[in-house]
């Protein structure tokens, strides 16, 4: 279920997957809330493209750590591709 940063009190939390797009941040969203993980998600800034370097923005999704494995586990079972930048 989505939280504010600051339910999860003093904890670092992990990141664990970077939506670019909308569509993916709300199926994230869905995947995550129907499976009953506790997270937290917030937009910053990435950087994207292959040949030129360009600055985007994406929503990016952070779990407490103990609840990381299972979480990454839950979308990669939905289909959701974690990169480098994700795990």
């Amino acid at each position: 279920m989505r939280r504010d940063g600051d339910s999860f009190g003093d904890q670092d939390l992990e990141l664990i997957f970077i939506a670019k797009k909308l569509k993916e941040a709300l199926r994230a969203e869905e995947v995550l809330t129907s499976a009953g993980i506790d997270y937290a998600v917030e937009s910053d800034r990435y950087l994207g493209g292959v040949l030129f370097k360009r600055e985007l923005t994406g929503a990016f999704f952070y779990v407490a750590p103990e609840a990381a494995k299972t979480a990454k586990e839950t979308l990669r079972q939905a289909k959701f591709k974690l990169t480098e930048m994700s795990l």
